[in-house]
């Protein structure tokens, strides 16, 4: 029989590991009495040694029942922390892809940029959590897991902290709650085993780790809290009535053409999501102005037809009549920056028409691109008000009248804002008696219920939504002078 080195086992270490050298030479680590066997056989001992035979090996602190290692847990927490990783990196790629692709910013994109960054080294420590909870190969390995239990804490506060701003149930919540209760246990964690002691010089790795967070930090407050001035939205609009002309069939009408015009002057792309021309004809009592402008407003306030902002001297009970009205451009669709577009209309007038005057008005409402991104095909499908087979958006016509109703999601171009709060859906309403509603909301729509006007308002300016118009107005009698009348 051969003489073989001797064996020897050192102490178990702070996971229970024990280490084995033979002939001075370091062979392997063992976790328990079966790993020793497997060790020694590798190295070409009997199979059925006796391990506790001191002639052939030497054990020092405890002898061969002395094993630290309880698989079960270090298995457990290996387990829920390579879940928590690789979800968290799942879930911060979701949440940057759609910015770092396609962002109407630099900030946005840089953000975007960071989250799926951050998502590519929770990967990383993901894989660091085996060898960490194993073997412990690579040195850094610990210090690869605290660092990505880190990214999970800024990363899900950050999203708690504009959650907590409206505090409105989304899927997503379901998501980064957990894993942030889940990053404060992992932290706390590796923390106390001081998983960095590993890296060659802890000091600077700390020092890299403080300063990738804060300016990640500076960047995400500066895209997502802080709202710097934004280009201001410039509109050229126009509308105006042209010559009319005499009917050449001698019938008793004259013919009145219109121009409206739209140009986008400002810096920023837009979408229509309204808009409506409205012409009207006027007709008042003359007077000879014996009394005041002011005694005559007073008395006309509250009359029908009367208009509360108008007061003239030899006028009193202006009524207004809607002679036409219509859409000027396809809501939903975008208006670059420099576009223009124009539209041409003609209207009817009597040749023994009672009006004095004649008005055109013109309304847009408008968002900016550069805010959200609105669901186009879903929006330009319009609901009709008196289509009882759709009762989501069915209301009597004796309520009603006739109302058309265009609803479609719209996204903001922050996906942090998306994942913090509900859907939200741009509404527009649009009649040709003259109602004209466009709102940004999470409520379902609803032609009677009243709406959350706080909640409107904060969204409008959130995706920097608002109205734009030009009117015009005109004499009957120079309209049928122009035409020959």
């Amino acid at each position: 029989m051969s003489i073989r080195p001797w064996v020897i086992v050192e102490p178990p270490d702070s996971r229970g590991l024990r280490r084995v050298t033979i002939g001075g030479e370091t062979v392997g680590m063992a976790w328990s009495r079966a790993e020793l066997r497997r060790i020694l056989d590798r190295r070409g001992y009997p199979e059925h040694m006796d391990l506790d035979d001191p002639a052939s090996v030497c054990w020092r602190g405890g002898d061969s029942r002395t094993w630290l290692d309880r698989a079960w847990k270090r298995h457990s927490i290996m387990t829920l922390m390579m879940i928590g990783l690789l979800v968290s990196m799942v879930f911060n790629a979701v949440i940057g892809w759609p910015d770092a692709s396609g962002a109407s910013t630099f900030a946005q994109r840089i953000t975007g940029v960071l989250f799926v960054l951050s998502g590519a080294v929770l990967g990383v420590s993901a894989l660091a959590a085996v060898d960490y909870w194993g073997r412990r190969h690579f040195k850094a390995s610990g210090a690869l897991v605290l660092l990505g239990a880190i990214i999970v804490l800024a990363t899900d506060s950050l999203l708690l902290l504009l959650w907590s701003e409206e505090r409105e149930y989304t899927r997503y919540l379901l998501v980064y709650m957990p894993a942030w209760c889940w990053s404060i246990w992992a932290v706390l964690l590796l923390v106390s085993q001081r998983s960095w002691k590993g890296v060659p010089q802890p000091k600077r790795f700390a020092a890299g780790v403080v300063a990738t967070a804060l300016l990640t930090a500076v960047s995400l407050a500066y895209s997502t809290m802080y709202q710097p001035a934004a280009a201001p939205m410039y509109f050229t609009l126009q509308a105006k009535f042209g010559k009319a002309w005499e009917d050449n069939r001698h019938l008793p009408f004259v013919h009145v053409p219109l121009t409206l015009y739209m140009k986008n002057t400002g810096g920023i792309p837009v979408y229509i999501i309204n808009d409506i021309y409205t012409v009207r004809g006027r007709v008042a009592s003359y007077s000879l102005g014996e009394s005041d402008p002011v005694t005559e407003w007073r008395e006309s306030v509250g009359k029908q037809g009367a208009r509360a902002g108008e007061a003239e001297l030899y006028v009193d009970q202006l009524k207004y009549t809607t002679i036409s009205s219509g859409k000027f451009y396809d809501v939903g669709n975008s208006l670059e920056v420099g576009q223009e577009y124009a539209l041409k209309r003609v209207i009817q007038l009597p040749k023994d028409v009672e009006y004095d005057t004649v008005s055109i008005e013109l309304k847009i409402s408008y968002m900016r691109k550069d805010r959200g991104k609105l669901d186009v095909e879903e929006f330009r499908s319009p609901h009709a008000s008196w289509n009882e087979d759709d009762r989501s958006y069915y209301c009597e016509p004796a309520i009603c009248g006739g109302q058309l109703v265009h609803r479609g999601r719209v996204r903001h171009n922050d996906n942090l804002i998306n994942v913090t709060r509900k859907p939200r859906f741009v509404t527009a309403v649009w009649s040709p008696s003259g109602r004209f509603i466009s709102s940004i909301s999470s409520l379902p729509y609803s032609f009677s219920a009243l709406g959350d006007y706080g909640e409107e308002r904060r969204e409008l300016e959130r995706y920097g939504a608002a109205r734009a118009r030009a009117d015009a107005e005109i004499s009957v009698a120079e309209l049928l002078k122009s035409a020959g009348v």
